[in-house]
């Protein structure tokens, strides 16, 4: 998708109230990488992306404004935690695993794109094999009736869903899941497949609802349809070129001048994190992926340690820095009425399954604005989603008795309303049990 700076900033707009700079930054990053894709080859491998580091408290945004960008342009993209993470060494996790994933997202994605372009022929193939089922179950209704004549008679049924609810029986392909030899490795051996194509591949008869059966036919047939040699090419070509990382948590990993107890690994993580953002090539089992040109964006809050903690070799590798700034009262109230999936509109959506017309005055929605932030000033800041622990309890008795109320029922909250449930200081304790 071709989309300027300007509007890949609006498009985020829909979804994340404030933090202009950051949104710019991730616009700029997101556009030259298209800018790159438009220049010569050999000028093309000596531009590299210029990764990201998004500093504030959590809940403002940081995680989001990546997911929705990799969305936007339907790039591969993983969310990891540095935390997870260990220096080779110690027992947990490497960071050549955020590639193997990263690369399996990306194979995901393909497939996906690949599995629409077949699904027609797919579904035509399930169709003229369920038809046939259902019209062996029913054989004793066929009568006089000519054979062509009651297939067409079933298809027409099949069609409008008549079977959908009926229990076939069907053989699909048993294949036996791939086992990794070592755990977070990516190197994977398939005891069934050891003999490649000289043994005939397991069948198993299996019963199950037409609607599940058709599922089941209509994926097993896309698989056959595309080739997956290609898929694969594409997808790691993906993985290399529009993959996006987003690194979350850095700030926990940045221990300078610590050296014992917990810290022992953190700077040994910055150190092993190093050769994969500045460039590296990283073994999967799809082949070797470079991880060159992939974008990756890091993000923490910064509370304890500072950026300048982490290790100079790391920070010259994420050269952008953006600072996200607390969400104010007008932030909140943005964020309840203005986005697409605003909070306001999931609750009266939730609410509606049980008929209850849930609506909320303009003052009302300042009130919960002001609580939010008042919240968030004389606790910890979780800046967005303490709206979600004020939502939770303002209507925790209007969810509970909600299936009680009669058909069509209208619910107003007002200013009034939500003073009596969260205006007493005394409260505000009842606010915890909805933190985790």
């Amino acid at each position: 998708m071709n989309l300027s700076p300007k509007e890949i900033v609006l498009e985020l707009d829909k979804y994340i109230i404030g933090q202009t700079e950051a949104k710019k930054a991730v616009a700029i990053a997101l556009r030259n990488r298209y800018r790159r894709s438009q220049l010569p080859a050999e000028l093309r491998e000596e531009i590299t992306p210029k990764n990201i580091i998004m500093k504030g408290p959590t809940g403002v945004g940081k995680t989001e404004i990546a997911r929705r960008l990799a969305k936007l342009v339907g790039a591969p993209f993983i969310k990891v935690e540095a935390t997870k993470y260990t220096e080779v060494g110690y027992v947990g996790r490497d960071v050549e695993s955020m590639i193997r994933d990263l690369v399996e997202c990306s194979v995901r994605l393909v497939k996906e794109e690949q599995f629409v372009k077949v699904q027609n022929k797919a579904e035509q193939v399930a169709e003229n094999r369920l038809v046939r089922i259902v019209a062996e179950n029913r054989k004793t209704e066929r009568g006089e009736t000519p054979e062509e004549v009651f297939l067409a008679e079933i298809t027409d049924k099949y069609r409008k869903g008549y079977f959908d609810n009926e229990t076939v029986e069907i053989e699909v392909n048993d294949a036996p899941k791939a086992m990794e030899l070592v755990p977070g490795s990516g190197t994977e051996i398939n005891i069934g497949s050891i003999f490649g194509d000289f043994l005939p591949k397991k069948k198993k008869k299996r019963r199950l609802s037409l609607k599940d059966a058709r599922k089941m036919i209509v994926a097993e047939e896309s698989d056959k349809l595309i080739d997956n040699d290609a898929v694969i090419t594409e997808a790691v070509r993906r993985a290399e070129q529009e993959g996006i990382i987003f690194i979350d948590e850095i700030d926990k990993i940045a221990a300078k001048g610590k050296t014992g107890g917990a810290d022992v690994s953190r700077e040994g993580v910055q150190r092993d994190i190093l050769p994969i953002v500045e460039g590296s090539t990283v073994m999967t089992k799809y082949g070797a992926v470079k991880t060159d040109f992939i974008l990756f964006i890091a993000a923490g809050a910064f509370h304890v340690s500072k950026v300048s903690d982490l290790i100079p070799e790391l920070q010259g590798r994420f050269p952008i820095l953006v600072e996200l700034n607390s969400l104010t009262k007008k932030d909140f109230v943005d964020i309840l009425t203005t986005p697409q999936n605003a909070i306001t509109l999931q609750y009266a959506t939730l609410l509606g399954v049980d008929h209850i017309d849930l609506k909320f005055t303009k003052d009302a929605i300042e009130e919960i604005a002001a609580v939010a932030e008042n919240m968030n000033a004389t606790s910890e800041d979780i800046g967005a989603r303490r709206l979600h622990t004020v939502m939770e309890q303002l209507i925790e008795d209007i969810s509970f008795n909600a299936s009680d109320k009669t058909p069509d029922t209208e619910v107003l909250i007002d200013k009034q309303y939500v003073i009596n449930r969260l205006g007493e200081a005394e409260k505000q304790k009842d606010f915890k049990k909805f933190i985790l």
